[in-house]
């Protein structure tokens, strides 16, 4: 098909990418009901109580991944020109990849992970039936995927495109993960998390494995890959495992018990699509609830006794839990985030690379090739600890706590001698 020109496409400004074009069909499928709810779903649920200006929506983050995935197939269509069969083969790919970067997040609920704690659906379930509404199913003809391939890339599941599939869902290099981490760190204010998106997209090439070609960085990307693992690492020590943002989110989940008794009653994909974070905080505004207050007002239920950051011995947290629940009991609370793991640097299977790097020795390991990944890589625990203000002596809770970290560190430093 013939490019479209300039007046037939549809420019959106962003603060991240600056202008995003989207031709007729794509704006048609922006405009579904579903794409437009994702306006009303915050992109960080409840960090706004930490983070003031974290207001931005998964709406922006799906143009923003979008155009994000859209720069890296340029740049494969200008560096690994083999990789596409024809300029028909471009297109197709470009198209599948922008309409499921565009639809990635469609499956989330109300302050997502909140949400999908009480409700049992992971959003990628959710997804599935979204993609069959017929509404959808339509912008996605009109646009020329098919909903089945859309979906596929979308939970990681086969396909004919790896890289694709890579850049939608992968663990490392997905389009998802380089948007979000400069969205998040432009409305956070958090500088730390910002890395070199121009260097790292340009040098990302196609990697042939086997019968397979994989997403890898050209060896001149080294420093910008190391930077985008540093800018994940810090937002997640950050900001994603903010001890308040955290503690909020075990207040809104209770809140959405009591809002939801019946979390069945959810389970049709209209009735869910009808729920948006300002339908769920109204909805709360009756709720005499200390949960659905603390949710209105900022409530902070927990108070932070402890916290165990990267820990790689779980050790002096299981003796601070354990001397803690023996003097307050279930009181305390104990906040473990493996379900966010995946957003610290470069998850690997046990026996699989990270990423793919060409050096001059060939190609190798990104843990191979940068020390400072391989230092940041690996196996950690995030932990915090928490007590109830109302239930527990927050000053005796963190002296208790602060007296076994001391003497695990003495003792670990005079076993160092």
């Amino acid at each position: 098909m013939p490019p479209r020109t300039l007046l037939e496409m549809k420019r959106i400004f962003d603060p991240i990418h600056h202008f995003i074009e989207l031709d007729d069909n794509e704006a048609a499928l922006l405009g579904t009901a579903p794409m437009q709810r994702l306006r009303r779903l915050r992109q960080l649920g409840l960090a706004y109580l930490a983070f003031p200006a974290a207001e931005h929506s998964r709406f922006g983050h799906a143009l923003g991944a979008l155009a994000a995935g859209d720069r890296v197939l340029e740049t494969l269509r200008r560096h690994d020109p083999d990789y596409f069969s024809s300029h028909e083969d471009f297109a197709h790919q470009r198209r599948l990849l922008r309409s499921s970067l565009l639809l990635h997040d469609i499956g989330h609920g109300p302050f997502s992970h909140a949400c999908e704690a009480v409700l049992g659906v992971r959003h990628e379930e959710r997804t599935r039936a979204i993609l069959g509404l017929p509404e959808v199913a339509s912008a996605l003809e009109r646009i020329g995927v098919e909903p089945g391939d859309v979906l596929g890339l979308i939970v990681g599941e086969g396909g004919r495109y790896p890289v694709l599939r890579e850049l939608v869902s992968g663990p490392n290099l997905d389009a998802d993960r380089m948007d979000y981490l400069l969205r998040d760190s432009y409305f956070t204010g958090v500088v730390s998390g910002g890395y070199d998106a121009d260097q790292l997209i340009g040098s990302l090439r196609t990697f042939e494995i086997g019968s397979e070609r994989v997403l890898g960085v050209d060896g001149r990307g080294v420093v910008a890959l190391e930077s985008f693992v540093l800018a994940r690492y810090m937002m997640f020590s950050t900001v994603y495992f903010h001890h308040t943002t955290r503690q909020f989110e075990r207040i809104l989940q209770a809140a959405l018990h009591e809002l939801w008794p019946d979390p069945r009653a959810l389970d049709s994909i209209d009735e869910f699509l009808a729920w948006d974070d300002f339908r769920v905080l109204d909805a709360l505004r009756s709720s005499t609830s200390a949960a659905a207050r603390a949710t209105r007002e900022r409530g902070t239920l927990y108070a932070l006794v402890a916290e165990f950051n990267a820990e790689r011995d779980l050790s002096t947290f299981e003796a601070c839990f354990a001397a803690l629940r023996e003097r307050f009991g279930d009181a305390v609370w104990a906040d473990a985030q493996e379900q966010l793991m995946h957003r610290l640097p470069l998850g690997a299977i046990a026996g699989e690379p990270t990423v793919l790097v060409r050096t001059h020795a060939g190609l190798v390991d990104a843990r191979d090739a940068s020390d400072l990944i391989r230092r940041v890589t690996g196996k950690a625990y995030w932990r915090k600890l928490y007590v109830e203000r109302n239930r527990a002596d927050v000053t005796a809770a963190r002296a208790l706590s602060r007296s076994i970290t001391t003497a695990g560190n003495t003792a670990a430093t005079a076993a160092l001698r």
